[in-house]
């Protein structure tokens, strides 16, 4: 990965974690584990409570479903770790109900959505019309969107890689737990809760003390009065963040940045991003659907 810290910065339980499975699936851990574990209290313990509901709990979509839409987030990013990851789940998921790689296998309520949201990920400021679908459903792919919005844009900016046995190892303990982590992983911080997992994540990443102030931080998010040290960086990220290269991280370092800097700001970037959509789309179900629903 771009930044040492996700390869050899975590806590001394993450360590004896990553040794343990390592063991017993001979398989080094996966970039995102290693990613959600370094500082979770930063923002992966609201991320997977998210995660873990919008992928697995009770939904109008699918198990498969959900994994096939994540997969279709995957490829707005051009992320290669994510839209093989999600490919294999929907594979392990579907039991034949939908084939990853034929769109038309999809039944037509799921093709309705994806247009949805990917119109959504294109222009924010631009919602299109709602999908004829029941505004729960709505809210619930808007979910699972906010999830991989947020994590291909850090797949993408911190490099994450498959490595030789991942896919086999990683996709099935994915499926076979639903998101969830060991919560002895999960400790410290600050628990107080803000409102369900996008509110904690909201605050978790741009409001609660880190080593960067949360004004670079709400900056990021936004867009808007970046510093130019990290302006080209933050709107790489937010804009194409399969364009993140060693030399955007080497240039931020050459600056003076940390690593924690850095990946406080990147997963601002990327959290606020992703956020914009999901409020676009939120307000979208619920101006026009208040009278039906």
């Amino acid at each position: 990965m771009r930044l040492s810290i996700l390869d050899h910065g975590h806590r001394r339980r993450a360590k004896a974690f990553f040794t343990l499975t390592s063991l017993q699936s001979r398989v080094d851990s996966p970039d995102i584990v290693k990613t959600l574990l370094y500082r979770p209290d930063f923002f992966a313990r609201p991320l997977l409570e998210l995660t873990a509901d919008a992928m697995r709990g009770p939904s109008y979509w699918t198990a498969a479903e959900r994994e096939f839409l994540a997969m279709s987030t995957a490829s707005w990013h051009e992320c290669p770790f994510c839209i093989v990851t999600h490919a294999e789940i929907v594979r392990l998921a579907a039991h034949g109900e939908i084939d990853p790689d034929d769109a038309g296998s999809a039944r037509p309520e799921v093709r309705q959505i994806r247009e949805f949201l990917d119109a959504l990920n294109r222009d924010p400021g631009h919602v299109p019309a709602v999908p004829e679908l029941p505004a729960q459903a709505v809210r619930e792919a808007l979910r699972v969107q906010l999830v991989w919005n947020v994590v291909n844009r850090l797949a993408n900016a911190f490099g994450f890689v498959l490595r030789d046995g991942q896919l086999h190892s990683g996709t099935r303990a994915l499926h076979r737990f639903g998101y969830r982590f060991p919560g002895f992983l999960l400790t410290g911080g600050d628990r107080t809760k803000h409102g369900d997992a996008v509110a904690d994540l909201r605050h978790a990443v741009l409001e609660a003390p880190a080593t960067t102030d949360p004004a670079l931080r709400r900056a990021a998010a936004t867009g808007t009065a970046v510093p130019e040290l990290w302006r080209a960086f933050v709107e790489t990220v937010r804009d194409a963040s399969y364009k993140v290269t060693d030399d955007d991280i080497a240039r931020l370092r050459a600056a003076g940045q940390s690593e924690d800097q850095i990946f406080e700001v990147t997963v601002a970037t990327a959290v606020g991003a992703a956020l914009r959509a999901f409020d676009a789309g939120q307000d979208a179900v619920r101006e026009p659907r208040t009278r039906q629903d």
